[in-house]
């Protein structure tokens, strides 16, 4: 009786080690989960704020130059595109799309030395580069976080934890293919 005594205790103890480990990995989970979805919620920030600066840097340019139109029509079409995105992945097209069009636009003020004399133009044009080294980092810090959520997801043990509770792995931010070149603006 007193080594039945035993080896009930000995299987509460591991049974209270297994669900106590379950229970911090759950825990560990959610918590890198939030902060995915939290860090996503930054560069969705930063992208809002490029998307709000890059009207005002449209109504200076074409106040000085109203012949390229199509420049300024690509960019509206990537904002209103961006304003509908809904998902993690449409919405990071859309910002590719803006930052093309976007692109677009500072190659065609690179070809009107007016334009940069502009204090207002200039302001702005700071404002965006600022911006965008912002997207940058909020990227970063993502991927990171999409990272150490994928490694708790796919490593053993907590990968039966994440599997019985649902956790799956998490898309990385990709930029869209062709966005490593430059945009060519010829006239």
């Amino acid at each position: 009786m007193f080594t039945n005594k035993k080896i009930l205790i000995g299987v509460a103890v591991i049974v209270v080690l297994i669900l106590g480990y379950g229970w911090m990995t759950y825990n560990s989970l959610v918590t890198t989960n939030e902060n995915v979805d939290n860090q996503w919620a930054q560069v969705e920030t930063q992208y809002q704020r490029r998307v709000d600066l890059i009207p005002n840097l449209v109504n200076s340019v074409k106040g000085i130059m109203s012949q390229e139109q199509t420049v300024f029509g690509a960019i509206a079409d990537a904002r209103t595109r961006y304003a509908g995105a809904i998902t993690v992945n449409d919405k990071a097209i859309a910002a590719s799309q803006v930052e093309s069009a976007l692109g677009k636009l500072l190659a065609v003020m690179e070809n009107y030395p007016q334009l940069k004399s502009a204090e207002n133009v200039q302001n702005l044009m700071v404002q965006i580069e600022g911006t965008e080294n912002r997207v940058s980092v909020e990227r970063k810090r993502f991927n990171d976080m999409v990272r150490d959520f994928d490694l708790m997801v796919k490593r053993f043990p907590s990968s039966v934890v994440a599997s019985m509770f649902g956790f799956t792995e998490k898309a990385y931010f990709e930029s869209t293919p062709g966005a490593e070149n430059a945009p060519v603006v010829e006239f």
